[in-house]
């Protein structure tokens, strides 16, 4: 199959994608591995958009959701491709906002009973004290549109109103938008990587996140410490604890309408109930750190090769099937098709050939 990674220059950007260029020449090399057509395709312009669609691959995987040209607004690549008709990997435009907006994926999933740390947003000068706050300290503000850990910090974890105004004013500043403003859950973190096979069942691998101890005390994920790998990623043994997390994953990827895979991230309080946090619908694939392969690892043994091998598998398989050339030849001949039309017409509704005249 022929197959194209599209990536953009991503070092500032501050939402999701697989990672920097070589992340990106990690899954490169594992699907070479497989035997496909591969390449790697850093887009710049709108004409390398263009020249993709003229090469016409049968699977692109996005590596970023959105590509960014000066003055001009953001393409997003899942509606870049659909639009022209080119098979692509992962979640649709419409599912891929839930990544993006962490708010608007806590409301929706909270409608459908789902559990989820109780939230406001902020903005600078908002709230005038402690008590028109709509939760009580301790708080935990983070940017509502960030993901790697930007943003979060020591200074993340709030529990007096002058500290608060003073992290909603500095994220404000840095991320123009209105701030997450969360309860503070003071059980353990988890991520929990979620990949579709193709026959519909779902690969759920789960394990805890444990960061160092911060100054404060606290254990606290935030940028710094993932882009140091400080943290421990650990295999979980309590299988009580394994069991609410699958469900509360499995629960959210149907949801969302999360394709073909998704990183979920969960965490607990004191008692050990599990709470969803957010979802990371193009997870990092640096490999031998990024959490989706690393939790693939810990918890199900899958090596890295394994792990591009799943997420690309429901992708391969919307390719549709075409027909041999000796079918097709056939096909061709104005005698030969009414005859075979009742084989091939279930066939032809399912979407599995390509034939002008089926």
């Amino acid at each position: 199959m022929n197959i194209e990674i599209i990536t953009t220059p991503n070092d500032e950007l501050k939402e999701s994608g697989f990672g920097s260029l070589k992340s990106c020449n990690n899954v490169l090399e594992s699907i070479i591995n497989m035997g496909h057509n591969v390449v790697l395709t850093t887009c710049t312009t709108k004409y390398d958009l263009e020249k993709v669609v003229i090469r016409n691959p049968d699977l692109v995987l996005l590596a970023v959701k959105y590509v960014s040209f000066e003055n001009e607004n953001d393409i997003w690549l899942s509606d870049y491709f659909s639009k022209h008709s080119i098979n692509y990997s992962a979640s649709s435009r419409e599912v891929l906002r839930f990544d993006s907006d962490k708010v608007l994926a806590k409301l929706h999933l909270k409608e459908s009973g789902i559990k989820t740390a109780n939230y406001f947003t902020a903005i600078p000068g908002q709230y005038k004290c402690a008590k028109e706050l709509p939760i009580v300290f301790p708080l935990f503000l983070k940017p509502i549109d960030a993901a790697n850990g930007n943003g979060i910090d020591d200074l993340s974890f709030v529990t007096n109103f002058i500290d608060f105004e003073s992290k909603v004013l500095s994220l404000h500043d840095t991320f123009k938008l209105p701030i997450l403003v969360e309860e503070y859950l003071n059980g353990k973190e988890f991520t929990v990587a979620v990949i579709e096979k193709t026959n519909g069942e779902l690969i759920v691998s789960p394990i805890e996140i444990i960061p160092l101890v911060s100054t404060n005390g606290l254990r606290i994920l935030g940028q710094q410490a993932k882009k140091d790998d400080t943290e421990e990623l650990k295999k979980i043994v309590d299988n009580d604890m394994k069991i609410k997390l699958i469900k509360l994953a499995t629960d959210v990827f149907n949801g969302l309408g999360i394709r073909d895979y998704g990183r979920i991230d969960i965490k607990t309080n004191k008692a050990g109930e599990c709470f969803f946090m957010e979802a990371n619908l193009v997870p990092g694939m640096t490999q031998g750190s990024s959490y989706f392969p690393k939790a693939c690892e810990i918890e199900n043994e899958l090596t890295y090769d394994k792990v591009i091998e799943l997420m690309l598998s429901k992708g391969l398989d919307r390719i549709p099937y075409a027909l041999p050339s000796t079918l097709n030849s056939l096909l061709n001949h104005d005698e030969t098709l009414p005859a075979l039309q009742p084989i091939l017409e279930p066939l032809n509704h399912q979407g599995f050939l390509q034939h002008e005249g089926v």
